[in-house]
């Protein structure tokens, strides 16, 4: 799995997921890599699927493995750190819409995407 974060203006870009789990609730985009793709190919292509946006990786933020992040499974994640070359904000896939919120005062977020928005802002890599 894949999960990627974008800051447009000092604001967090964030979906609101439209399916379950955590139906409703802010997250970062991402998703599965699929079979061929590389990591940082699977956040390019799920950032615009489900925001709009095209983004470049600038960094990786760090390795997610707990068991418990994801309810479906055990599912590790690599967070990647974006920037933004082109596109147009708007909802798709499995986003029900995109909201930029304030990343020092996160509204509730689905899995451990709280975790590695921290984690972004205090400017290290994490890995287990």
């Amino acid at each position: 799995m894949v999960d990627g974060i974008l800051l447009l203006e000092d604001r967090l870009v964030t979906i609101l997921r439209g399916k379950p789990p955590f139906t409703g609730m802010h997250a970062l985009p991402g998703g599965i890599v699929e079979l061929g793709e590389t990591a940082e190919a699977a956040v390019r292509r799920e950032f615009e699927e489900e925001t709009g946006l095209q983004v470049e990786t600038v960094g990786i933020v760090g390795v997610y493995s707990n068991p418990g992040r994801d309810p479906r499974g055990h599912a590790v994640s690599v967070a990647f750190a974006l920037r933004r070359v082109g596109g147009r904000l708007r909802a798709g896939t499995d986003a029900a819409a995109v909201e930029l919120v304030n990343p020092r005062h996160l509204p509730p977020m689905a899995f451990d995407h709280a975790e590695i928005v921290r984690d972004h802002l205090a400017g290290g890599q994490r890995f287990p």
